[in-house]
């Protein structure tokens, strides 16, 4: 299974969402996720949709309803991602044909998410769980479904995630921040790459 990564763009605007993209499909980042709290996030989705869709995934984060769920579709977005385990969310996701990436933290809502047709794992917060949490509860759950760690995750943890079984990482500030240049999101993204395919 192949090792990615999701860019959360938090605060980004449909202004600048083109150049940011850009940097980070350029560099091999084609996961992205604009949060629905950032400023016109639907606007983002629908651009990013029309002009990006066919080089990249282009989902909507911090997903909390049924209806967050049908207007990010509406918009165009091919993947929806939550903090938390949704069944509702993820059955509505699934019935549009849209990836689901739920937030889990328990063996328990794992199993849960992933019986209600989640197409990933996203642990939430890792940080918290940390690579031996996940270790601890991995072997319990069915081969081939992805699990990111999402939250708090740096570059040279990478390795000991990977190594406890993670598939791929979701990162934020890391990569993105309100209001960066694109030159420093390539740079970052570049380095991100680099520790992705070469894990310490």
């Amino acid at each position: 299974m192949s090792l990615f990564i999701i860019a959360t763009l938090r605060g980004i605007t449909p202004a600048e969402v083109p150049a940011i993209a850009d940097a980070l499909i350029e560099s091999g980042i084609t996961r992205l996720e604009v949060p629905l709290k950032a400023p016109e996030a639907l606007d983002s989705i629908r651009l990013l949709a029309r002009s990006r869709g066919e080089t990249a995934q282009i989902g909507a984060g911090g997903v909390l309803s049924i209806q967050e769920v049908r207007a990010a579709a509406k918009a165009g977005a091919n993947a929806i991602l939550s903090p938390n385990t949704d069944t509702m969310i993820i059955t509505e996701t699934c019935k549009l044909g849209l990836a689901s990436y739920p937030g889990a933290a328990t063996p328990t809502e794992c199993l849960t998410a992933i019986r209600a047709g989640a197409t990933a794992l996203r642990l939430f917060p890792a940080s918290l769980i940390g690579p031996r949490g996940m270790a601890a509860f991995r072997p319990i759950l069915p081969d081939g479904v992805p699990i990111l760690a999402a939250g708090g995750v740096a570059p040279t943890e990478f390795g000991e995630w990977i190594d406890a079984g993670a598939s791929g990482f979701c990162i934020a500030s890391t990569l993105y921040r309100a209001g960066d240049r694109p030159e420093a999101v390539r740079l970052r993204a570049r380095i991100l790459i680099s520790a992705l395919e070469n894990p310490m």
